[in-house]
């Protein structure tokens, strides 16, 4: 039974204070708050401008411009302003202008190639590199692996101007901090390749990490008995470990799609001619409805929506084997 005292201490106590105090009595309810807090923020930062997207999407391109996409509601007699943007009527024929007016299909198809070719490159210079990192003992192991992940940390605006003169073939390479020469670099200038190689560098660390800690857990005796078998060291690695770390191999390959199929830093750059434009990636294809005079938000917003369709959809099937892949890698057997 409460005394009086008791009473008076605890209404005494601030909201913040009971909250605490209960909390540490209850831990679930300081789990459901995060929870519900991380789902306003998601709401709020994704769904919100896919929302968003949307509405300027069946926006009749004539009424985008001409007043609020607030409108006024009167409820039970009282008139207030609906928190959330509406459509100002209703024309879903911008998803059919989009492909009508510009190629979107290619630009697509071009981000798509270009997703695939530097997922290749990625998952089998990680292979090598993580079967080097993972299963092998050497000295300066962890500090080379160290440097590679530092190297995913710089940002990719560090790289443009060495990369861009290298790709333009007009001058040698010299050694650093020296003017001897080593060899002149071929034209890659407007060329996929000026893509694909920044691409499959900058997202390289990742991968490497992620299948160096999964080629880690294989145990020794399934590749023992593979070299037994006469198999290679390589074919032990494609034979044996990457069939065995499949939700690795998997989770690096799709975080490297989508990565690369939303990149436009580079491609913007290293595509500087006209003649380029056809490899341009889908970002390029989005800012092609923008011009000097004018700009269609109605079709950006309707290309956006298209051209993301692909990576949702990826998202959507693999989601298993990435959360699977992603945790796994985290656990030694």
């Amino acid at each position: 039974m409460a005394t009086p005292t008791d009473t008076q201490e605890q209404s005494s106590d601030g909201p913040l204070q009971r909250w605490t105090q209960s909390a540490i009595q209850d831990p679930e309810k300081v789990y459901r708050a995060l929870f519900y807090a991380a789902m306003v923020f998601f709401l709020v930062t994704t769904l919100f401008p896919f929302y968003w997207l949307i509405v300027l999407a069946v926006t009749p391109e004539g009424n985008l411009l001409s007043g609020s996409f607030l409108p006024t509601v009167n409820l039970f007699g009282v008139s207030g302003t609906f928190p959330l943007p509406v459509p100002k009527g209703f024309n879903p024929g911008a998803f059919v202008t989009v492909f009508e007016q510009v190629p979107f299909h290619l630009y697509m198809l071009n981000s798509f190639a270009l997703a695939v070719t530097t997922t290749v490159i990625v998952l089998f210079v990680a292979s090598l590199a993580g079967y080097v990192f993972g299963r092998l003992r050497f000295p300066g192991r962890a500090l080379l692996m160290l440097g590679i992940l530092a190297i995913s940390y710089f940002p990719p605006a560090a790289f443009v101007i060495p990369l861009f003169q290298a790709f333009a073939g007009n001058a040698p390479i010299t050694v650093p901090f020296t003017s001897i020469p080593l060899f002149t670099p071929p034209r890659m200038l407007n060329t996929p390749g000026s893509m694909v190689l920044p691409f499959s560098a900058l997202f390289m660390p990742l991968s490497i990490f992620i299948l160096t800690t999964f080629y880690g857990q294989i145990p020794d005796g399934l590749e023992d008995a593979a070299r037994v078998e006469g198999t290679t060291r390589l074919g032990a690695l494609f034979r044996v470990i990457m069939p065995l770390s499949a939700p690795g191999v998997a989770t690096a390959a799709v975080l490297t799609f989508i990565a690369v199929y939303n990149e436009y830093f580079f491609s913007s750059i290293m595509a500087t001619s006209p003649e380029a434009a056809k490899w341009s990636p889908i970002v390029g294809g989005i800012l092609s409805y923008q011009t000097q005079y004018t700009t269609q938000f109605n079709l950006m917003a309707a290309a956006s929506i298209v051209g993301v369709l692909p990576v949702v959809i990826l998202v959507i099937v693999a989601q298993e084997r990435i959360v699977s892949g992603l945790t796994s890698g985290a656990l030694k057997e």
